[in-house]
C-alpha cells in the first residue's frame, strides 16, 4: 500500500506518493537530505492501480521508495536513470513540459 496526495494548482496536477512504510521518517546521505512529510506525503491510503491512474494525469510527481518508484519505471512514468538514492531510499521526480 502506499500514501498519495495530489494537489491542484490551475493546470498543474501535482502526484506526491511514497511506499506507506516511509511516511514521517528522514533519509540523508551527504548533502542529500529527503524528509518523507506526513503534511506533503500523507493523503488517501490506496494500491497500484490507483497510483498509476493519478501519475499519468500528473504534470509533476515525487515518488519515494522501493515499490512506488519501481511502478512509476515499469510504466514508462520515469526513466531508472533519474532515480537517486537517500541512504538506499529510491526517489524520483518527474515534471511533465
Amino acid at each position: 500500500m502506499f500514501y498519495m496526495k495530489v494537489y491542484r494548482v490551475g493546470f498543474e496536477v501535482l502526484v506526491a506518493v511514497c511506499d506507506k512504510e516511509l511516511i514521517g521518517k528522514r533519509f540523508s546521505d551527504g548533502f542529500l537530505k529527503l524528509e518523507v512529510s506526513e503534511k506533503f506525503y500523507k493523503g488517501e491510503v490506496v494500491g497500484e492501480d490507483e497510483i498509476l491512474r493519478f501519475l499519468r494525469q500528473a504534470t509533476i510527481a515525487n515518488i519515494v521508495g522501493e515499490r512506488a518508484v519501481r511502478i512509476a519505471v515499469e510504466n514508462g512514468i520515469i526513466d531508472a536513470e533519474n532515480i537517486i538514492f537517500i541512504e538506499g531510499v529510491p526517489h524520483a521526480q518527474m515534471v511533465r513540459i
